[in-house]
């Protein structure tokens, strides 16, 4: 062998061994057939997708390649507003829902947009919600697009950014045009603003154009993946109205005919999916905080008008909630749901 071959070989070899890379195939963990899933995403690779993606990686490197997971991003299978159609009619395998968008197809998933729910603690939010995924009216509104719950996205509480004067007071939210859904809407419209309900991906030109003076987003890895930190003047350190559920969830009839091996496996690593989304949160927060502190006004509300903001649109938006849903599903078993669930996890 030639000199320089010689030394090639030894640098690789040298690499390889560096790295722990293996000269031989390992075996698969978990055996079955060739699968390929689709999972339909809008926006870009973001906190929010950090578990999927880490299920995707999971899921072929336990199956030596076999099951197969891809997230599409940007929309390319469905709008975020059709996401749930496109499960109904068998169009991919799975799919990133967010209750708001839709809220006549997901009428209980819209308890996680009521405004101060007991999800503040991380560790909290994460054992509610995993609860909740299997409540029977929760499931019985993906039943009807031929979907299963898989996941929450854990969405951080909510923070307001916006243009123009900073709403230091309650009401300085008069009169604002606030992108924001749900509960937490309905919330905000207590304080006298007009509430907008914007995707995601059109807020940033919203502004731009004029059209738009707030934008409520998980805070803050979400106001900076939808380009609303590069728009705003001022932010909301604590006011903390709320969250929403931007969930992933998987089509009916493609999770039933998995081998059940597959299947325990997906539902195995629901942790590490919860896991890496909290974590890549926190990542985020990590960077964006002492940018936004650096670039925007932090606007910190008194005890005494969060207190004020509470009363206003807390308990009122519950009742109005659990009234307007009652004839629809036992609206007031699924709201007392997440306070039982809370209770048990902070005893544990």
């Amino acid at each position: 062998m030639k000199l320089g071959k010689m030394k090639t070989a030894f640098v690789l070899a040298a690499t390889c061994a560096s790295l722990a890379i293996p000269t031989t195939l390992q075996a698969a963990n978990v055996d079955g057939p060739s699968v390929f899933w689709k999972i339909s995403m809008w926006g870009n690779p973001r906190a929010l997708s950090a578990g999927m993606e880490e299920l995707a990686a999971k899921a072929a490197a336990e199956t030596d390649g076999k099951f197969q997971i891809k997230i599409f991003y940007g929309a390319q299978l469905s709008s975020n507003r059709e996401n749930l159609d496109g499960l109904k009619l068998n169009a991919f395998e799975g799919a990133a829902i967010c209750n708001f968008y839709h809220p006549g197809k997901n009428p209980a998933w819209m308890v996680f947009s009521l405004p101060f729910l007991p999800l503040g603690d991380p560790a909290v939010d994460k054992y509610v919600r995993s609860k909740m995924m299997s409540h029977p009216a929760i499931v019985a509104d993906m039943e009807k697009w031929n979907a299963v719950p898989y996941v929450s996205g854990l969405l951080p509480q909510y923070e307001i950014l916006g243009k123009g004067d900073a709403p230091t007071t309650l009401e300085g939210w008069a009169g604002k045009r606030v992108r924001a859904g749900g509960g937490l809407g309905t919330a905000m419209e207590k304080l006298g603003a007009v509430k907008q309900t914007l995707p995601a991906g059109e807020t940033s030109t919203a502004f731009q154009r004029g059209a738009l003076d707030a934008a409520a987003f998980p805070f803050t890895y979400a106001h900076v993946s939808f380009k609303i930190s590069e728009e705003a003047d001022w932010y909301t350190s604590n006011l903390a109205p709320g969250t929403s559920e931007c969930g992933w969830v998987f089509n009916k009839t493609a999770y039933e005919a998995l081998p059940p091996q597959y299947q325990a496996l997906l539902m195995e690593s629901r942790d590490m999916v919860m896991d890496a989304e909290q974590a890549a949160y926190a990542e985020q927060d990590a960077i964006n905080l002492p940018a936004f502190e650096k670039s925007m006004t932090k606007i910190v509300y008194t005890d005494e008008q969060l207190a004020t903001f509470k009363e206003v649109a807390g308990k009122p938006v519950w009742d109005a909630w659990i009234e307007d849903n009652k004839d629809k599903f036992d609206s007031q078993a699924v709201f007392d749901a997440v306070w039982e669930y809370a209770a048990e996890a902070a005893n544990q």
